[in-house]
């Protein structure tokens, strides 16, 4: 589980970082920004369910503040 969520948050970072290059880039003339803004926002939700999803199966469990 440790490595789904490390690679789903290496796959954010990336579309943030795709984001970030094509709004310098292309200077607003296309949407590949929006594009590439909404497949984080995909992936971001996607994780959260996953998460959950898991914490409901018993996969994970909560540990709380130590």
């Amino acid at each position: 589980m440790k490595i789904l969520v490390a690679i789903a948050f290496i796959l954010i970072l990336g579309s943030l970082a795709s984001a970030l290059f094509f709004l310098m880039r292309d200077k607003g003339k296309s949407n590949r920004t929006v594009k590439a803004l909404a497949t984080r926002v995909g992936l971001s939700i996607t994780l959260f369910a996953l998460v959950l999803l898991a914490w409901r199966l018993g996969y994970i469990q909560p540990t709380g503040i130590r």
